[in-house]
């Protein structure tokens, strides 16, 4: 080993990861900057059911998808709901990183309160106004005030996710709903910044990518797969509400895109890329090969009938690809809505632990 070299370090993330999005991505992205090796323990379904009610993926859906995440070294499976420092040590890392919220056990114990002691503990900014409650609640109460409409529809800097409700349920700073106002600044952290070397293989795929899913990931991993640098088109909100209906997208352009970016196997996104593609785009972006799924091909979207994959057609450049993942964003919603009344109770109990341990903190702060 090279004496000059200075030892790595590896960070200790933890946590359930149910319905993984862009702010378990961002609170990784923070974890990884403050090291070199980034080691992120899932619980399993039994400890998760345990402490905090039946979580929405499977744990194999859940390890799949934190994998998936770019900043992600190493995942750990089925690790214990409270961390301890065996686990720090069993895994060779300095120290456990974890967000500004509260994370408690089925008694309300602090699941990091053994890290904290130890001074092996530091935390993270938590993504404001994102949380799997907020998105299960826009796909129980059919709302659409997150969607970006008219001058905000291709808009990435000041969009905003409105409170889906204001009920009981959403008045913890934590489980509750907040406002979300992305900035192209969170775009950049979360790009890659890099363009296709010379003699790239250029993939092209496009879609809504709504609550991004275990379905997507295998999709994009063989996209990837046929070439060396995969461009990722996403639709506006009205253009997949059109093709898709009901209150989708489930979530908002801004927070699709950044959820796309976060997968370790896209290069870069289009933001409100066309629903057809056109011969100025291929040439624009240099498409070798255009790939479309198995969903069903609209066409009479985005005021344009006929077929939007003519063009590449038409070059040769264009391919079906199977991902061999049957989970499709209507199926995830309706294994949501299948256990509604788990979900709200899960929430309400979530919210509660919340409530008592914010009391007691702000309690011993008076002493």
């Amino acid at each position: 080993m090279n004496g000059d070299k200075q030892p790595s370090v590896r960070v200790w993330c933890d946590g359930c990861y149910d319905m993984v999005h862009f702010g378990h991505a961002n609170s990784l992205r923070q974890a990884k900057a403050m090291g070199d090796y980034l080691v992120v323990g899932v619980h399993n379904d039994e400890e998760i059911t345990k402490h905090k009610g039946p979580p929405v993926f499977t744990e194999e859906e859940r390890y799949k998808m934190v994998r998936g995440i770019k900043w992600v070294d190493e995942v750990i499976e089925g690790a214990p709901y409270v961390t301890t420092l065996e686990t720090l040590d069993k895994y060779d890392c300095q120290f456990c990183v974890h967000g500004d919220d509260i994370t408690t056990t089925a008694d309300g114990v602090d699941t990091y309160h053994i890290v904290k002691s130890a001074g092996r503990y530091k935390e993270c900014q938590r993504t404001q106004g994102v949380s799997t409650t907020d998105l299960v609640g826009r796909m129980l109460l059919l709302t659409r005030g997150h969607q970006q409409r008219g001058d905000s529809e291709y808009k990435v800097e000041r969009s905003r996710t409105e409170s889906m409700s204001e009920d009981s349920a959403a008045k913890s700073p934590w489980t509750g709903v907040s406002q979300f106002l992305p900035t192209t600044q969170k775009i950049i952290q979360f790009s890659e910044g890099k363009e296709p070397k010379p003699g790239d293989k250029i993939v092209y795929v496009a879609g809504a990518f709504d609550l991004f899913h275990v379905g997507h990931l295998d999709f994009l991993e063989k996209a990837r797969a046929q070439g060396d640098y995969l461009i990722v088109g996403l639709h506006t909100d009205p253009v997949v509400n059109q093709y898709k209906g009901a209150n989708y997208p489930i979530m908002n352009l801004h927070e699709r895109v950044l959820s796309v970016l976060a997968c370790r196997y896209v290069s870069e996104v289009v933001i409100g890329a066309p629903y057809s593609v056109s011969k100025d785009m291929m040439d624009h972006f240099k498409v070798d090969l255009v790939v479309h799924g198995a969903t069903p091909v609209a066409t009479d979207v985005d005021g344009e009938d006929g077929d939007p994959y003519e063009e590449p057609k038409r070059r040769n450049k264009f391919m079906l690809l199977d991902s061999g993942n049957t989970m499709t964003t209507e199926l995830l919603v309706q294994r949501i809505i299948s256990n509604r009344l788990s979900f709200v109770e899960r929430n309400q109990k979530k919210e509660a632990k919340e409530a008592n341990l914010w009391k007691a903190m702000n309690a011993d702060q008076e002493k």
